[in-house]
């Protein structure tokens, strides 16, 4: 049966009829898979139905599967396919390549049967006439078995770029039909349980976007490392897109949460600068390569190479595609997207999408937590993906032809991985990459085979030796550590979605945001303290006032040092607002709707002279525990700009980035008189309590915050206690110093009297009363103690969160209080 269609040109529309074995992409839909594969599916699906939506798809049209079984029947093909893959055995890996070899010897030898390349000649023509003569063109495999929601096949069979003339074109159809017969594809589909000859391949032929000329990347519509369902994830380089999937080059990575942009607050939540060091463009004409890498200079590395309003389009349409996909599927299906940018016409483009199908795939409501008992000498460190901890023998293969020697349960250690490594990764523990980004194919191999891997890590291959007892650690947040030795660390599996939890709001501590999303996954009732400290120390890095006045350091190499950190600024002071913010971002969008209470900095004066450029803002002091530290600090005139920055970054995450679960906290707060100058200040700065329902806590950790609650309770909208600097100033005890160490006990009478007051205070003056010291965690009858008092909230750290929370039932089952849900299932080793 021949079909009649239409191909849409810019000038016009062009009719077209008598194809039997060509389909446009305005004919296509997600229901088309059998006849041109998932990606020809997906692209048709998405060019028909979402192009109103402001998802932007190239145009193209596709060779049908049909074809592709027509050229075999032509040439009675099939039989000599059968005898060459009869009896294969994929984990040997050698006669693996020698039959697949001969299998795609025997398709590339089959010619095209001559009405097929009449109707294949007709619909280019058409689609240059369309673009341009000259333009230039992709030619992508498409298969009968690809990006489906169970099985993704990415990367396995060929695509080719910047393609343009009939006899390269026909070319390139042939090579893609023999790229159904690759090492990987043969390898995946009979790990997957697909027979190969009901698999059939379809070849797309689309518009060829320019992003040799601008960029290109990747879109997850999840936290590829977590599952997070809340975000969408941007890699972003410069040139074409294959750097990025082979993991040759270090790409941007923004993040994007989905209910606040829906919401209108178009903010990026976080972003991290790669080293984009190379860019892969079109080579000249007439070699046989088509594609070639160049360097990027020096200031295009420091720079994103897209904007802002780029990366919100890219979230717009990512979610609009999710949205979508998700609505056909009748449940939420997180989507894998590929796009680029078009250097000629400014514009992005998707093309590409299919269901995410390893992330996703995870059990709901189970969380593996992995620690290290002790502490080792890391030896590299690179981007982590996974979250588990492994150990085993490192092997460095630094050539292909070294892949014979690995051993199973091996560490695989290279430059970067390739697709037709497959078999040898499926044996590995874990992989370990000098190059590489989180959407590199050595982290998608990985997170498919559910290893650990520790990706760009610069000199894996050289810092480690083959046959090195070596421990890979990527539970540690964002940074994968490998550290030498054969380290001892626990496993614990929660399913927390029937974890049995108390009626007392139970919180955790945080200050890395690497580890939030993660976090986040913890049976919790939000954040009792997100510490910024550790924000402005690790991401940072520099005293705020060096950045509000860099003029006044005279040390030239310190100035230096803050120009390279606030490069591409306008001022050294926008980076700390965004850096900030962004850090905090993370946190409160992670446990979002739930209450993040973050505290304004509390640097001590010796740790803020620590900070790049401190030591020209800090005065010395011989105890810096009691000097000037906390609210004494944000209205005084040595720290009152510091402070503004401060306050200008959580007006940026409450505001812009529309997270308003965030509560702001006082810390160290001594006087009545001096609550009420730093609220003035806050004010003064936007941040006005009760405005835009912002609440302000202060926390109580001086004798005279429950001295005076009464008075501090008129001005906060409640309390936290801080059972370790409470303690030390009940008992008089320096809490830094050894000598007297055995003194410091936060279960001391006098200090469990002055807690109850507190509690008593805050439920006299209808204020929240939780507590964020130390206590309950090392403590479990501390925790105990705080639910016979009548406590609100308990605030731990994470890794004695479901410890904590178990004592905490059951002291609330003593007192006859219920639970909320049935039991949990936990599971240690």
């Amino acid at each position: 049966m021949e079909y009649a269609t239409s191909l849409t040109s810019r000038e016009g529309t062009a009719a077209v009829t008598g194809f039997k074995y060509i389909r446009w992409f305005s004919e296509l839909g997600s229901d088309d898979v059998p006849l041109v594969g998932g990606k020809n599916a997906s692209l048709g699906e998405m060019y028909r139905e979402l192009s109103t939506h402001g998802v932007r798809v190239p145009n193209g049209f596709a060779i049908t599967a049909a074809a592709y079984r027509y050229m075999l029947d032509s040439a009675a093909a099939w039989p000599s396919l059968r005898e060459t893959l009869a009896g294969l055995d994929p984990a040997d890996v050698a006669d693996l390549a020698r039959r697949a070899k001969r299998a795609r010897e025997i398709i590339h030898a089959t010619p095209l049967p001559p009405d097929l390349v009449a109707e294949i000649s007709r619909a280019y023509a058409l689609l240059e006439a369309d673009y341009g003569v000259g333009a230039s063109f992709a030619v992508r495999s498409s298969a009968t078995a690809e990006d489906l929601p169970a099985a993704s096949f990415a990367g396995q069979h060929e695509t080719f770029l910047n393609v343009s003339g009939e006899a390269r074109i026909l070319e390139t159809v042939r090579r893609c039909f023999a790229s159904l017969f690759k090492d990987r594809a043969i390898a995946y589909r009979t790990d997957k349980g697909f027979d190969h000859f009901k698999v059939f391949l379809s070849v797309g032929i689309m518009k060829m976007v320019r992003s040799d000329q601008a960029s290109s990347g990747v879109v997850f519509t999840l936290d590829t490392e977590t599952g997070f369902r809340d975000a969408v994830f941007i890699t972003a380089a410069y040139g074409l897109g294959e750097n990025i999937v082979q993991g040759t080059v270090d790409p941007d990575e923004f993040y994007v949460f989905k209910p606040t942009l829906r919401q209108g607050h178009r903010a990026v939540l976080r972003r991290k600068l790669g080293g984009k060091a190379i860019r892969m463009v079109y080579a000249q004409e007439g070699g046989g390569e088509t594609t070639r890498n160049l360097p990027v200079s020096g200031a295009e590395q420091d720079a994103f190479c897209i904007s802002d309003d780029e990366v919100l389009e890219l979230a717009d349409a990512a979610i609009a595609i999710e949205a979508h996909y998700s609505s056909r599927a009748g449940r939420s299906m997180p989507m894998d997207i590929e796009w680029a940018k078009d250097g000629i016409d400014g514009r992005l483009y998707i093309v590409q999408a299919r269901p995410e199908t390893v992330v996703s795939q995870r059990p709901a409501g189970q969380v593996d937590e992995y620690a290290l008992a002790g502490k080792g000498r890391a030896v590299v460190n690179g981007r982590a993906v996974g979250a588990a901890i492994v150990t085993g023998k490192a092997r460095v293969i630094a050539d292909i032809s070294q892949l014979s020697e690995f051993c199973p349960g091996e560490v695989l250690v290279a430059d970067t991985t390739m697709p037709d490594w497959g078999t040898v990764m499926k044996s590995a523990a874990a992989v370990v990459t000098n190059r590489g980004g989180r959407t590199c194919h050595a982290a998608i191999v990985a997170r498919e085979l559910g290893i650990p891997a520790v990706v760009g890590c610069t000199d894996a291959t050289t810092r480690l030796r083959t046959g090195d007892d070596i421990t890979v650690s990527c539970a540690e947040g964002a940074v994968g550590r490998v550290y030498a030795g054969s380290l001892a660390f626990s496993r614990t599996r929660i399913d927390v979605s029937s974890f049995e939890r108390p009626l007392t709001h139970m919180m955790v501590n945080l200050g890395n945001p690497d580890t939030a999303l993660q976090t986040a996954m913890l049976p919790t009732d939000g954040v009792g303290l997100a510490r910024m400290e550790f924000i402005v120390a690790e991401d940072i890095k520099a005293h705020p006032m060096a950045l509000v006045h860099p003029e006044r350091i005279t040390d030239r190499s310190v100035r230096d040092a803050l120009d390279r950190l606030a490069r591409g600024f306008p001022n050294p002071a926008d980076f700390f607002i965004r850096q900030l913010a962004e850090g905090v971002g993370i946190i409160a969008a992670a446990f979002y709707p739930k209450p993040v209470i973050v505290r304004m900095s509390d640097f001590k004066t010796n740790e803020y002279a620590s900070l790049l450029g401190g030591k020209w803002f800090e005065p010395h002091e011989e105890n810096p525990m009691l000097g000037f530290r906390g609210a004494s600090r944000y209205s005084h005139p040595a720290y009152a700009e510091g402070f503004a920055l401060e306050c200008a970054a959580m007006k940026r995450v409450r505001e812009q980035m529309g997270l308003t679960n965030v509560k702001l906290m006082i810390p160290f707060c001594r006087r009545v008189d001096e609550a009420e100058r730093v609220l003035q200040a806050m004010a003064a700065h936007g941040l006005e309590r009760g405005i835009r329902g912002l609440e302000i806590y202060v926390m109580c950790e001086i004798p005279n915050n429950v001295i005076q609650i009464d008075a501090f309770a008129r001005l906060f909208d409640g309390f936290s206690i801080g059972s370790n600097d409470l303690t030390q100033l009940v008992l008089g005890v320096d809490r830094d110093s050894d000598v007297v160490a055995f003194d410091f006990d936060e279960r001391d009478a006098g200090v469990m009297a002055m807690i109850r007051q507190a509690i008593e205070g805050g439920r006299r003056n209808a204020r929240h009363v939780g507590i964020c010291g130390q206590a309950p965690s090392d403590y479990p009858e501390f925790a105990t103690a705080l639910v016979e008092l009548g406590i609100d909230s308990i605030s731990v750290t994470p890794d004695t969160l479901l410890k904590v929370s178990r004592a905490v039932l059951a002291a609330e089952r003593r007192l006859g209080r219920p639970a909320r849900t049935e039991p949990a299932t936990v599971e240690s080793s």
